[in-house]
């Protein structure tokens, strides 16, 4: 286990923005809400995406609770296939009620660089304000890809808080 310093930047949309992003010129192509996610798969979806970005809340959580998170009737699940295989996934968490979070959002590294983030992150922007909150949130730091902030700024996000954060990670 290591200690990593990070810059946490805490960004927010009050706004519902008017977004044209061009679905991607890939094959087979897939966005789908996972109802009812399997702990299993979640987990796997949690290490794909963010294992080099050393994403560790999720897996310090026991199965129970993690269950109760991912399958509570606010929160969604949505996974991006290409080619019948997992490419991403974002999760949003409206159990605050007017304030929605985009908790978890991004692509299994074998997918990066195929024009699929900005349109997987449009699609999450859409699926958080159908649930007309008044605040959309999200966080991202300096741990995880450098096109995250800009990438989240460029689709009307703005910053509003950063804080400096020590994690532990995970073996």
């Amino acid at each position: 286990m290591a200690s990593l310093e990070t810059t946490v930047t805490f960004l927010e949309m009050r706004a519902e923005p008017l977004l044209h992003v061009a679905t991607p010129a890939i094959a087979r192509l897939m966005l789908m809400r996972a109802e009812t996610p399997a702990v299993a798969f979640y987990r796997y979806l949690y290490d794909a995406v963010g294992r080099s970005f050393h994403w560790v809340d999720r897996k310090r959580l026991p199965d129970a609770e993690l269950t109760a998170i991912i399958q509570h009737k606010d929160v969604e699940v949505w996974v991006l296939y290409v080619a019948g295989q997992p490419a991403g996934y974002f999760e949003i968490d409206a159990r605050r009620g007017s304030e929605v979070e985009l908790e978890y959002f991004g692509l299994v590294p074998e997918f990066h660089g195929r024009g699929l983030g900005k349109w997987l992150l449009a699609e999450a922007i859409r699926a958080a304000w159908s649930r007309k909150p008044e605040r959309l949130i999200v966080q991202t730091c300096t741990l995880d890809g450098p096109a995250a902030l800009p990438l989240y700024q460029k689709l009307g996000f703005t910053p509003y808080a950063r804080q400096t954060k020590v994690i532990e990670t995970v073996d």
